[in-house]
């Protein structure tokens, strides 16, 4: 990562601010961090063009480290990676085509550019199928130009070393695996996901049914170095109890009747990779003695077998059972509970995040009517944010499928709701729902608003207003937009709406792009 220059925030407003902070927090960090400066590395024979190009480089803030030959720089690049390489043409040994053509298998991402006193139309064509940055002419006159050269290539390993931050920052902040939010519960659960995902790690997932608990354990798996690996998920709760031993760890034949032939579990399936136990607390006392066993010794025993087979497995746990309290009440084996309990994390209810129930019917609208500018009436939206949704992510989704369904095709109504949900439209007062400016708060991922509207004696407070809701959209719409530096088609996947609906709702809230972001935008897209 390198650094880039800081910029003031977009929008004065003190929501904008909070917005950002974030992620000029981490600009500002890395700022600091003297690894992350761009390393530039010089290779000539001739020391005084080394050291020209040296001086050059440190006057424009970069670390700088010199080779005398290709043979060196390489040797050089082993222990320390640099983001830049200025090459001379014609040296002893190897030349620097040669070298070039073993920098770019060596370190593929770096930029290099090669210089020489005998430049020809064909020499540069050649180092640029090779892949070079570019070429210049040497000797260096005037000095200026050589200054301009480096700075010019120093923005492009910027450019690309930003869109990197900000494609990662996305993926860690939204939509990974479909998981969708920006409120700072869920941009919580996300982050440590995220460190999660190179390690093996026991990781046990709690939360209520419809969170999304599944796809937490899959973004752990799936976004780390074991991607390419086996991922097996196993519903202990539709195991039939007299087969559940055989399944996970294999049986061979004759074992029981029925048993043809021999059959691997799934923990050896999912060998090298990760098995995913969902409903971790429906497993019967005595296989969660034999669980226990695999976790500690690593290998299993197939039924029948009098052979262990080594496995090596990561397990991802979940529950929507307190396992703290069924291990008290005996029901759950506390040994059992602590192995597994190496990092619980914890996925929020749907109703702990009603700040994400805009995004995430967008989201559910572009999957079930892609390529329509479907959207959703305030009344409709007020009714979805009032609802409790017991069911939580899982009901929503079946709720907004169910208004496409039924509805014209161009605006979902509170006639294409279910009664239930429909209902809460009314003037009916709720009694644990927090105001609009709650939300907003919670969509800048900020603790430090309390401008919720509570009676003191927890009494009801009165539903969303139209204009509540508004405030909400634009807030989270803005907070995205300024993520990713006004990029519209990132934005868009980010927010789950279509790029025509994105414009038309710019252009209602007449939010504009961020100063500067043009470069990235297209880099992005």
């Amino acid at each position: 990562m390198i650094p880039t220059s800081t910029k003031p925030p977009l929008s004065k407003t003190t929501l904008s601010r909070d917005l950002n902070r974030d992620l000029n927090r981490d600009l500002n960090r890395d700022l600091n961090r003297e690894d992350l400066r761009i390393r530039l590395l010089v290779v000539d024979d001739d020391q005084s063009i080394r050291k020209l190009c040296v001086t050059v480089g440190e006057a424009l803030g970069f670390i700088c480290l010199e080779a005398e030959s290709g043979e060196s720089a390489l040797a050089l690049l082993e222990e320390q990676p640099v983001h830049m390489i200025l090459s001379d043409m014609v040296m002893p040994r190897m030349s620097g085509l040669e070298f070039l053509e073993k920098v770019k298998k060596l370190v593929p991402r770096a930029e290099v550019a090669l210089m020489t006193g005998h430049g020809s139309i064909e020499t540069a064509v050649q180092s640029m199928k090779l892949g070079a940055y570019d070429y210049i002419t040497k000797p260096f006159s005037p000095l200026e130009e050589l200054r301009l050269f480096l700075r010019r290539m120093a923005e492009k390993v910027r450019l690309v070393e930003e869109n990197e931050f900000l494609r990662q920052r996305t993926d860690s902040e939204t939509a990974v695996h479909g998981i969708i939010g920006s409120s700072a519960k869920i941009q919580e659960v996300l982050r440590v996901a995220s460190r999660l995902k190179d390690t093996r790690t026991s990781v046990l997932i709690s939360g209520e049914s419809g969170t999304g608990k599944e796809l937490i354990a899959r973004a752990i798996h799936f976004r780390g170095a074991f991607a390419n690996r086996p991922f097996v998920a196993v519903d202990c709760g539709s195991l039939v109890p007299t087969l559940i031993e055989s399944e996970l760890f294999g049986y061979e034949k004759g074992a029981f009747t029925g048993a043809l032939k021999s059959k691997e579990g799934l923990f050896q399936a999912a060998d090298t990779g990760s098995v995913f136990l969902d409903e971790i607390g429906e497993l019967p006392l005595e296989l969660q003695a034999k669980l226990l066993r695999v976790l500690q010794e690593k290998e299993v025993r197939p039924v029948g077998s009098n052979q262990r087979v080594k496995v090596d497995v990561r397990v991802i746990a979940a529950t929507n059972r307190d396992l703290e309290a069924a291990y008290k009440n005996g029901t759950f084996r506390k040994d059992l509970y602590f192995r597994l309990n190496v990092v619980t994390v914890h996925v929020p209810a749907l109703r702990e995040r009603r700040s994400d129930i805009p995004m995430l019917v967008n989201w559910f609208c572009e999957r079930y009517s892609p390529g329509t500018d479907l959207h959703v009436s305030s009344a409709a939206m007020k009714a979805l944010m009032n609802y409790d949704w017991p069911g939580n992510v899982r009901e929503l989704e079946n709720c907004v499928e169910r208004a496409v369904a039924l509805g014209n095709g161009n605006l979902i109504d509170l006639g294409d709701l279910p009664p239930s949900i429909a209902a809460l439209d009314s003037s009916s007062s709720r009694t644990s729902f927090p105001s609009a400016p709650e939300l907003v708060s919670d969509l800048a991922a900020s603790a430090e608003s309390n401008s919720g509207v509570r009676s003191v004696d927890g009494s009801a407070v009165m539903p969303l207003s139209t204009t509540d809701l508004e405030d909400i959209e634009r807030a989270t719409i803005q907070r995205v937009f300024e993520q990713v530096k006004g990029d519209k088609a990132l934005a868009g996947r980010m927010l789950g709406i279509s790029r025509a609906t994105l414009y038309r709702k710019l252009k209602r809230y007449n939010i504009s792009g961020a100063a500067g972001a043009a470069a990235s935008s297209h880099a992005l897209q």
